[in-house]
């Protein structure tokens, strides 16, 4: 059985920074994982490039009825807390919405309720250099990319290394199911008004899973920075500040990976390798 730890990082919203800090952790460890949990808009492929080792089809259980068999009772419609069945002439079924609880089948007095596979949503594991990757990317239409996310998250439960998790933007149910198991959690945060509320957003996500935590600053200028305010206010670490800065830009749009590319002489992204290093050991 592999040992790792897992470092997940994560912002309020998109467009912080979350996976230029993701991928350059993962680039700069010397054996590592990167899994992008990010299964409705992924890019960290874009950056990695990976060569593509294995892809698998991601499937759900969905109901199938049997109308044969349904006596009408409207137990399943009654039941569903996400309107995805109803009752016409016969039950019918909304599978984009369902979630696939199962609930409907135990609930069928008649038995009438069986159920079918449906895909959801793929898989990928890759190698780039010295990362592993893991991605995925949900149909479109479906209603959660939990179930795409439990593989990914899954993959990586045997083996031994870091594992850099570059989560879904926000705090819903999907940013839940990415950082549930995390040994540590990195929040990505822009220095603005609205930055700060975003930060606030998923910090009192990690403390309400209890998850150690330190903050990332990214697009950091001279003056007001509300973002450092909250983290001062709130005892929360700050790992590092990275500066506004044109060729990090640069890079980062053109989808280069800056501690390939020797940004700086790495000095940014491996200091707060090794800080993350230090409270996770």
């Amino acid at each position: 059985m592999g040992t790792n730890k897992k470092i997940v990082v994560l912002s309020g919203k998109g467009g912080t920074g979350k996976t230029l800090v993701s991928v350059n952790l993962a680039a700069a460890d010397f054996d590592s994982y990167y899994l992008d949990c990010d299964v409705e808009e992924p890019n960290g492929h874009l950056y990695f490039k990976p060569q593509i080792l294995e892809e698998k089809n991601v499937s759900v259980l969905i109901p199938n009825v049997n109308n044969d068999l349904c006596i009408g009772c409207k137990k399943c419609v009654n039941f569903c807390q996400f309107n995805a069945l109803a009752f016409g002439k016969k039950v019918i079924l909304f599978k984009e919405i369902c979630h696939s609880c199962g609930g409907c089948a135990l609930v069928c007095p008649a038995h009438a309720i069986t159920e079918i596979e449906k895909t959801v949503g793929i898989v990928n594991i890759g190698i780039s250099e010295n990362v592993k990757t893991v991605g995925g990317i949900m149909n479109t239409g479906e209603a959660s990319g939990i179930p795409i996310i439990k593989n990914i998250l899954e993959y990586i439960k045997d083996k031994s290394g870091n594992v850099y998790i570059d989560c879904p933007p926000g705090s819903a149910c999907i940013v839940m199911e990415s950082i549930k198991d995390a040994d540590y959690c990195i929040l990505v945060a822009e220095p603005t008004i609205f930055g700060a509320h975003n930060l606030e957003m998923v910090y009192e996500l990690v403390k309400l899973f209890n998850k150690p935590c330190g903050v990332v600053l990214n697009k950091c200028t001279e003056g007001l920075n509300p973002s450092e305010e909250f983290c001062k206010e709130n005892n929360i670490e700050i790992l590092v500040q990275i500066p506004y800065d044109a060729e990090l830009g640069e890079l980062n749009s053109n989808g280069k990976i800056a501690v390939r590319e020797n940004y700086k002489n790495n000095e940014l992204f491996y200091s707060l390798l090794n800080k993350v290093k230090e409270v996770i050991k």
